[in-house]
């Protein structure tokens, strides 16, 4: 068997594995508890309404695109996909591991791997050239898209995971308030979507970080100062991206 289908084919059962691993952690649930409840035990505010985790759905529509899309013949020998076959299913590993840390409340381990997670898409997305490369319709809208979208939550998700782990720990924050901290994090936060705007112009990724932000506000609606930051941060990602198509557009003309 050629190299090429050896990895086509274990990057759709990477796929194919990471999806059961996730769909058991809700549907038995791991440990008696769901991701969510156990995410809703820390008292950060970090996290987005329960209804933002549904982009889930989307990301893994998104890999199944991109799994099936490699496994065709035409694409066996496909200079980019063949770069990134193994850090992908590096991180499909490093998925599943976390799914099983974090309901086995193996708190500490769950940043290790989640940043393992991370840095693989990051790879893949620098090595893919994304918002940059001109490519084929189908390597944008079934490769291109799908890690634009699943960097841009794991984005989110990294910060998250760190502030979830430094309250189980009891971390003070060095005398800084809970809420100060969530504006520096929501700034962050936006600091990042602006700069992958304007380096990249990738849409995707910041709808993902304004969808984030949103979910944010609405699920501290009740406190003002991150409610307000958060909304803020949701529209500043918007303008921003704005402004860097129309720059983008200027270039080009």
């Amino acid at each position: 068997m050629k190299k090429d289908t050896v990895r086509q084919i274990l990057v759709l059962l990477s796929v194919i594995a990471t999806i059961i691993v996730n769909g058991l952690a809700t549907g038995l649930p791991l440990n008696g508890k769901t991701t969510g409840e156990i995410s809703d035990s820390f008292d950060v505010f970090f996290v987005p309404a329960g209804y933002v985790f549904s982009i889930w759905g989307l990301i893994y529509v998104g890999l199944i695109a991109y799994a099936i899309y490699q496994l065709l013949p035409a694409q066996a020998e496909n200079p980019d996909l063949r770069s990134m076959g193994t850090v992908f299913i590096v991180s499909c590993l490093a998925n599943m591991a976390w799914i099983f840390l974090w309901h086995y409340e193996v708190f500490p381990l769950t940043v290790v791997v989640m940043l393992i997670l991370l840095i693989c898409l990051i790879i893949i997305y620098r090595r893919l050239d994304i918002g940059r490369a001109q490519v084929s319709a189908g390597m944008r809208w079934f490769v291109h898209l799908p890690f634009s979208i699943y960097l841009g939550w794991i984005t989110v998700a990294t910060i998250a995971n760190v502030t979830s782990v430094l309250d189980y720990w009891g971390w003070g924050g060095w005398g800084i308030a809970p809420e100060a901290w969530a504006v520096i994090m929501l700034v962050v936060a936006t600091a990042v979507g602006g700069l992958v705007s304007f380096t990249r112009g990738d849409i995707a990724y910041a709808v993902v970080l304004i969808w984030s932000f949103i979910g944010i506000a609405i699920k501290h609606s009740g406190n003002v100062t991150v409610s307000t930051a958060a909304w803020a941060a949701a529209v500043a990602t918007a303008i921003l991206l704005i402004i860097a198509i129309l720059l983008r557009r200027r270039k080009s003309v």
